[in-house]
């Protein structure tokens, strides 16, 4: 059960004006006065954030028929940042000792292992959402299911639910974990079919792993790793606090705002979409309301009038506009981004690199933070392939890996540059391709550039593999040229033996003729030995190719030749 990780999602609830969210489906998880001291206001945080991100946004119902409306501008937001941060991914780079082997390795653990996209989604959502996010890498074993299919081993990299982590630090080095402990609650049926509530905990150290259920010690096992595999990343990092700041935390009161003056603009636009009628001089009672009735016999002095909507709505809808602007301001995600009408431009990529300057230095502090967890993550993932899988550490050329002369065949998991790794990000605004190619081609004509460092700039992960797919794409195209020509040369030959022409541009071969120049063997215009380029008689060529030419080029030159006729069908117009 090391490996059993909850991920349903948390169910909210309101109480009265302050909103909570349970940790589990099941409510809040007993804490220790020590836990809940330490951990308590960090878990009150994370319930608000996720409540306001999944749209919980009133403490309180209305009536029935009222409107109650919510504006989730915290949940676009944090996706708007999440996706401009990950929606391009993130490429891994070795050291060059290493560079022929570690990064298939990583390209197995993230996408064959794991699904890469999702996976930095996940990451980004939790981290942006809670303020923190944490991720634990397990080793998950081969099996064979039930249907015989074998399942070979695997990395799992495993975001965690924020609110299950209780992390313990190192008292005076905050980057150094000590103590990890995962706890949250499951439903389970028992040996009598009756499903039950079971508490779960794994506590995690350098030395041991401990597992606890409903408190009672299930499993105990030295760490094979030596280490405690969970990373923990702050995503905006506060100094003096191992915990980190959500991408939303500030706008929430602004949303709530918001939510509030739009629900009151629209019980004004409902008070008088349905106006109040008023009689003075006369009973109501005498006279029926409706569309295309006629009231007559009023006394002189009657007045009927509908009471009017005397409200001026533009002040309470420029306000709306101020805090909408306000969240943008805060976050940095520009007006236009979250889908309003603009008119198309051809800007150039500076122009919207300033455009985007305060969202651009958003994603440079996340880039930062997450770089540093990512390296970690990518560590422990090569710890855990060469502890259960040994055999990872040979270089293997079906990686398609490029081993040169000066690197080992074997990773030496004793040097620390092994498990060295760079984040490269890809710029995340468009980018004109032609003008990119333009610039790397001048750079690449006046010696500035290589292969390798264009295919780079271009965002491919791996440009020595690709400049050896160019290569031998150019081998095999070489060698296409070389059979088309030699197939061409054959066709000649063929037609020079059938009718002693030569081809196009050649000259007629001279005839050939003894010492006293009396004519020897075939002559023109009659079928000739014709020796082939390179000095290759035709005759040497096996027969039955030669024959099955022949018969080919005569079919296409005197054969019958199929209809032109041609049934439509659904493709002509």
């Amino acid at each position: 059960m090391s490996g059993a990780i909850s991920f349903a999602s948390p169910s909210m609830r309101a109480s009265g004006s302050d909103l909570t969210v349970s940790i589990s489906p099941l409510g809040l998880v007993e804490l220790a006065d020590e836990e809940f001291e330490v951990h308590g206001p960090r878990l009150n945080r994370y319930s608000q954030n996720f409540a306001y991100y999944l749209g919980h946004h009133w403490g309180y119902r209305r009536e029935a028929g009222e409107a109650q409306i919510t504006f989730n501008y915290v949940k676009a937001f944090a996706d708007y940042i999440n996706n401009f941060t990950f929606g391009r991914g993130v490429h891994f780079k070795s050291v060059k000792q290493y560079e022929h082997i570690i990064p298939g390795l990583l390209k197995r653990a993230w996408e064959v292992d794991n699904r890469k996209e999702q996976l930095l989604w996940e990451m980004g959502q939790q981290g942006g959402v809670s303020g923190d996010c944490f991720v634990k890498v397990a080793y998950e074993p081969g099996f064979e299911d039930s249907t015989g299919q074998p399942h070979p081993g695997r990395v799992r990299i495993l975001p965690l639910n924020s609110s299950f982590c209780f992390p313990e630090w190192h008292p005076h080095d905050r980057e150094r974990l000590i103590r990890f402990k995962l706890k949250y609650r499951f439903w389970a049926t028992g040996e009598d079919g009756t499903r039950s509530v079971y508490t779960y905990v794994e506590v995690l150290t350098d030395d041991t792993i401990e597992e606890y259920l409903n408190d009672e010690l299930i499993d105990s096992r030295p760490n094979p790793m030596g280490v405690i595999p969970v990373v923990h990343i702050a995503n905006s990092q506060v100094s003096g606090s191992p915990w980190g700041l959500s991408d939303i935390a500030d706008i929430i009161s602004l949303n709530r705002e918001y939510n509030e003056k739009a629900t009151d603009i629209s019980d004004i636009i409902n008070y008088h979409a349905a106006p109040v009628t008023i009689i003075t001089g006369a009973k109501a009672s005498n006279l029926e309301k409706g569309p295309r009735k006629v009231w007559g016999g009023l006394p002189k002095d009657a007045q009927v009038f509908n009471l009017e909507n005397g409200v001026d709505l533009s002040g309470p809808l420029q306000y709306l506009e101020m805090i909408k602007r306000s969240m943008h301001e805060i976050t940095g995600v520009p007006e236009t981004a979250l889908g309003q009408m603009q008119p198309a431009s051809n800007t150039s990529g500076v122009a919207l690199a300033i455009m985007y300057r305060p969202m651009m230095s958003r994603y440079d502090q996340k880039k930062m933070q997450y770089s540093a967890g990512l390296q970690k993550i990518n560590e422990l993932v090569l710890k855990t392939l060469f502890t259960f899988e040994p055999e990872t550490r040979l270089y293997d050329p079906s990686t398609e890996g490029i081993m040169k002369g000066d690197q080992p065949p074997i990773v030496d998991v004793l040097d620390p540059m092994a498990y060295f790794t760079e984040c490269e990000w890809p710029a995340p605004l468009p980018v004109d391709t032609l003008i990119k190619l333009n610039e790397i081609q001048a750079k690449m004509s006046m010696g500035l550039e290589s292969m390798r460092g264009a295919l780079h700039d271009l965002g491919e992960e791996f440009p020595d593999e690709k400049v050896r797919e160019i290569f031998e794409e150019q081998i095999e195209d070489a060698k296409q040229q070389g059979a088309l020509r030699m197939l061409k040369a054959q066709i000649d030959s063929a037609i020079l033996q059938l009718t002693g022409m030569p081809p196009d541009g050649a000259d007629a071969p001279a005839p050939q003729t003894d010492a006293d120049g009396n004519p020897v063997g075939p002559q023109p215009g009659g079928p000739n030995p014709v020796t082939l380029p390179g000095g290759i008689n035709l005759g040497e060529i096996t027969a039955p190719e030669i024959q099955k030419m022949t018969n080919e080029i005569v079919t296409q030159a005197y054969g019958p030749r199929a209809g032109l006729r041609r049934d439509p069908d659904n493709s002509t117009d």
